[in-house]
């Protein structure tokens, strides 16, 4: 097999080291993007297309303040456009004070944490505990599983049951609701 285009040179010392002061700024960034967004997930998914698009642009010369600010601002417009394709409007039309707005419009009413707060105490305590780690917490069923102790096989069953379980209590209030 033959290459078809020339080989690129290696990076010197000035590019290594601009690199290596993005990479480790991108640990803040990926925070400063979670905070944004509010899932684990997106804020992965965006931070890498911050990287993806930052990296190869940085100046050899610049200092570690015009790297970070170059990676906040990359973060800035890269939010933009998600925020832009979520809400199905141009980035143009976006308030300033999206961010303030967005986790206002997602945060849960007090009648919507009470209902959460009474299907979690009809639950057992290994039930309750999964669901807090998996959804309120947000961690992987691998995380879970090392949090509790368990396999992720034996995590995965538990959250099904105990989805099953709320699933079944929140119907039989809804019926003895309806009842009354």
């Amino acid at each position: 097999m033959y290459l078809t285009s020339k080989p690129t040179a290696m990076p010197n010392e000035a590019e290594r080291c601009s690199t290596q002061i993005a990479l480790g700024e991108l640990e803040a960034v990926y925070g400063f993007i979670y905070s944004r967004v509010g899932n684990r997930p997106d804020a992965e998914d965006l931070t890498q297309e911050v990287a993806l698009k930052a990296l190869p642009r940085l100046r050899t010369d610049a200092a570690a303040p015009e790297i970070r600010g170059y990676l906040y601002a990359t973060a800035r417009s890269v939010l933009a456009a998600f925020w832009s394709g979520r809400l199905r409007m141009p980035e143009s039309e976006l308030p300033e004070n999206l961010d303030q707005e967005i986790e206002h419009e997602f945060l849960p009413s007090t009648e919507t944490s009470a209902r959460v707060s009474s299907l979690l105490a009809g639950l057992s305590p290994n039930h309750r505990r999964v669901l807090e780690l998996r959804f309120l917490l947000g961690y992987s069923l691998r995380e879970a599983a090392e949090e509790m102790g368990k396999t992720t096989g034996n995590v995965k069953i538990m959250q099904m049951r105990a989805l099953r379980t709320a699933a079944a209590n929140s119907s039989t209030a809804l019926i003895a609701g309806r009842a009354s």
